[in-house]
């Protein structure tokens, strides 16, 4: 802490380095200045370097106090901005709003003279390095030129066409402001600003002309030629304009921009009119177009790679449209979309050629987007397959439908009926042939990292439009209703083969997606079964076979790609899954079968419990298997299912509970179940007696209570027996409340004698073996109950007595015992405590 310095002194040395500090940022402030003023001058002036004495001078002059010798280029571009929007403002003004105070030729003389001093001042402001000051003069000469354009028209040409006249003025002046900005080139706006009026005067022509949509097509595709041709002669002949030429590189940009926006309003024009044509011939006009834009795109794309993927990419959507417009316009409505996707096929096929490699990704990126637009097509009647079924519920063996389109209750146009299997196949093998040529198309085509992951993702989809394909088979054939059933079943049977012991490639992926195309196939068959009696128990007897038998085959796998070991492809989660789905097949059989038998609700309940008993059956040969405790667990549902079924019978339901209070019982034996299954069992067997009673038409509580507080006590003996040190409140608590609560409330309403006297005598045994055994939970519990049975046979006396009384004696009573215990406060304090000791050395 020696070297600390005294306050003073540290106050002056801040003092001298903020000093220094500012005399370096006016140096630096100096420098900028400079250097901004060097770049503003024209290119072919070099700028001299200032010598280190006039640096040193300047910050020198500006130690002291710094500002900057010049503004900022932004603000003096905001400056400059606003001085050019006024100036326009201004001119358009005189224009619109003062002309009609000069003639003719004044009129003339003076928008003449302003627009020619206008262009020939950004000379001079250029020579002088005011480059920025010339950019917003530039400007305002350019909206002259637009108002003599005007002018012109207004005064010598009132009776011409005004948009062919707006086309002819915005053709000469895109000519002259290029012409302006080629000898002007350090001016940034005039070529831009004439690459967009360009744009303009075929558009205008041709609705000046009230020509066809097509037509305005047409031209705008020639426009988007032009474009594209003025932009490969620019990018040919300068590839990478300096940075002094700006203005070339944003013309350039703008060139492109024109001739996509062009060209792509031109193939939506004709696309829009091509969808909308009704006949082969009005849809050949379209068609020619969008072959002449695919033309366009494709030739683009062979001769500039940096566009060859998006403009490959329209030119193979655009052939698409074009050869199916015709094509859709031949066939009935419900095949326009196989017919786009064929053309997309054909398409595809082009990227196994020898064509370039950006055009090759375009056209198969096209094919690629066509085919996926098309699979919605086919999405109503895979709903309807799937979900039509559901419609079942309320008819339950009804009789067996027609037809699949009757029992799925589904009445779809028939064009989408026939095509929707077409074009799923289609799709499928588009991606199985994508699978199998991945591995070669991926060196250069297909710029995938994983090959492995992309094949299998392709293997995957093209499984489940298969499927998708077959399944909706039947409806669209309208086949009959047992090959209705049969064809989703075979197929569930086929992706659980799948799921379990996957081929080739699949993996975990592949062996996923045929875990659920199984279990979607298996959700919508089984209530499409319900239609009829024997299809219902065939369906539900073959699905809880096919799932028991997928839950057992399946067998850890290795899975390709795995660092070292073996690892599962489907693991153990699944199975439980697998079997769950097996047993809550099997609850549906039984109640189906006992149904089927013309049992009533409570004997199909009855009937049911053989699940959750064959459950535990096999819970106990499983053990601590990963599947028992999700198949115990449907078991368990299970046994709710049949509690609910019980419900109509109170003698019924108090044998479910019962038999389920047994089953639960036998399952407690295994040591792994013991202390759950334990609960669950006496849970059951106390419901089944109180259910029991309650249809015996008993109405006495301890009827009730009485054999819940035996089996409580009984099993607070048997943990007090092995842990001597366990709570009272623990072991007797719970048992002796669920008598003794519910008897008070019974004694307070009973106006008879016997049950506060037996109530009392019960809390007065409690009471002393509480004391002698001392056990705080007797002598708590037993001794409230006797004081609130003592007080509910006194109090009518009291009652008598106080009303006997004068009033007030009550009062005064009170008072005396108010004294009396704050003259002994310290003696009862001590009582007090000497209580609860008594009470803590009680268990």
């Amino acid at each position: 802490m020696e070297n600390v310095p005294h306050p003073a002194r540290e106050l002056a040395l801040i003092d001298q380095e903020l000093h220094r500090m500012e005399a370096r940022r006016g140096q630096l402030l100096t420098r900028r200045s400079y250097l901004v003023t060097v770049l503003a001058r024209p290119t072919s002036q070099s700028p001299d370097r200032p010598t280190a004495a006039h640096t040193d001078r300047s910050a020198a002059s500006t130690a002291s106090s710094v500002t900057p010798a010049a503004s900022p280029p932004s603000a003096q571009n905001v400056l400059l901005a606003l001085g050019g929007v006024l100036l326009t403002v201004a001119a358009i003004a005189f224009t619109l709003l003062s002309w009609g105070h000069l003639g003719i030729a004044g009129r003339s003389a003076v928008l003449t003279v302003i627009t020619l001093a206008a262009l020939a001042a950004p000379v001079a402001l250029l020579r002088r390095g005011l480059a920025s000051t010339a950019e917003a003069v530039a400007g305002f000469a350019l909206v002259l030129t637009v108002l003599d354009a005007y002018a012109l028209y207004a005064v010598a040409l009132p009776w011409a066409n005004g948009l062919r006249y707006t086309a002819v003025a915005c053709a000469v002046l895109a000519v002259l402001w290029g012409a302006y900005g080629a000898l002007l080139g350090a001016l940034r706006g005039p070529l831009p600003v004439a690459v967009v009026a360009a744009q303009l005067p075929p558009l205008l022509w041709s609705v000046a002309g009230d020509w066809t949509a097509l037509t305005v097509a047409w031209t705008l595709l020639a426009t988007a030629a032009v474009d594209t041709a003025v932009a490969l002669w620019l990018l040919a002949r300068h590839p990478a304009p300096p940075a002094r030429h700006a203005s070339r590189r944003a013309a350039r940009g703008l060139v492109v921009a024109a001739a996509f926006t062009t060209g792509g309003v031109a193939l939506a024009v004709a696309a829009w009119s091509s969808v909308d044509a009704g006949t082969p011939a009005s849809a050949a006009g379209p068609a020619l177009l969008l072959l002449a834009g695919a033309t366009l795109g494709l030739f683009v794309a062979w001769r500039a790679p940096e566009a060859a993927f998006v403009c490959a990419a329209g030119a193979g959507l655009a052939s698409v449209v074009a050869v199916g417009g015709p094509v859709r316009a031949v066939v009935p409505a419900g095949w326009a979309v196989p017919g786009y996707l064929l053309c997309a096929v054909g398409l595809l096929a082009l990227v196994t050629t020898r064509l370039p490699l950006p055009v090759r990704q375009g056209l198969g990126a096209a094919g690629g987007a066509v085919t996926g637009a098309s699979l919605p097509w086919a999405l109503p009647s895979v709903a309807a397959t799937l979900l039509g079924g559901a419609t079942r519920a309320t008819e339950i063996w009804s009789g067996a439908p027609d037809g699949a389109r009757a029992a799925l209750g589904v009445r779809l146009a028939s064009s989408w009926q026939i095509t929707a299997p077409l074009v799923l196949a289609t799709a499928a093998g588009t991606l199985f042939v994508t699978y199998r040529l991945l591995p070669r198309l991926s060196k250069d085509v297909v710029p995938v990292t994983d090959v492995r992951r992309s094949r299998t993702a392709a293997l995957c989809g093209a499984g489940v439009l298969g499927w998708a394909t077959v399944l909706v088979v039947p409806l669209v054939a309208d086949l009959p209703y047992a090959v209705a059933l049969v064809v989703p079943l075979g197929l569930t049977a086929v992706a659980l083969a799948l799921a379990v012991r996957p081929r080739g490639p699949m993996g975990t992926a592949g062996a996923l997606t045929a875990l659920v195309v199984a279990l979607a196939g298996s959700a919508s068959v089984a209530p499409l079964s319900l239609a009829a009696r024997p299809a219902t128990l065939t369906v539900f007897a073959a699905l809880s076979a096919l799932f028991a038998g997928a839950a057992v085959a399946l067998r850890p796998a290795p899975a390709r790609g795995g660092a070292g070991g073996e690892e599962p492809v489907l693991g153990e989660p699944v199975r439980a899954l697998l079997a769950g789905v097996s047993v809550g097949c099997a609850t549906a059989l039984v109640v189906a079968a006992s149904a089927a038998a013309g049992l009533p609700a409570e004997g199909v309940a009855v009937a049911v419990l053989a699940v959750p008993a064959a459950v535990a059956l096999l819970g106990a040969r499983l053990r601590e298997h990963p599947v028992a405790v999700p198949v115990e667990v449907m078991g368990g549902a299970a046994g709710l299912l049949a509690v609910a079924l019980a419900l109509g019978s109170l003698p019924v339901l108090a044998l479910v509970l019962a038999l389920g209070g047994v089953i639960a019982a036998g399952t407690a034996v295994r040591p792994e179940r013991r202390r759950v299954a334990g609960y669950v069992a006496t849970g059951l067997f106390t419901a089944a007696t109180w259910v029991r009673l309650a249809a015996s038409g008993v109405s006495v509580p301890e009827a009730y209570t009485l054999p819940v507080t035996v089996a409580a006590l009984a099993v607070g003996v048997a943990r007090r027996r092995r842990d001597a040190e366990a709570s009272s409140w623990t072991a007797y608590g719970p048992g002796l409340a669920a008598t003794l609560a519910p008897s008070l409330l019974a004694a307070w309403g009973d106006p008879h004698w016997a049950r506060p006297l037996l109530l009392g005598l019960a809390a007065l045994a409690l009471t002393l073996a509480g004391a002698r055994l001392r056990l705080r939970a007797p002598l708590v519990l037993g001794g409230a109950a006797l004081a609130l049975v003592a007080l509910h046979e006194l109090a009518p006396y009291v009652v008598q007595v106080v009303g006997a009384l004068p009033r007030w004696l009550p009062p005064a009573l009170a008072g005396l015992l108010l004294v009396g215990v704050g003259a002994t406060y310290e003696q009862r304090l001590r009582d007090a405590r000497r209580v609860r000791r008594s009470l803590g050395r009680m268990r």
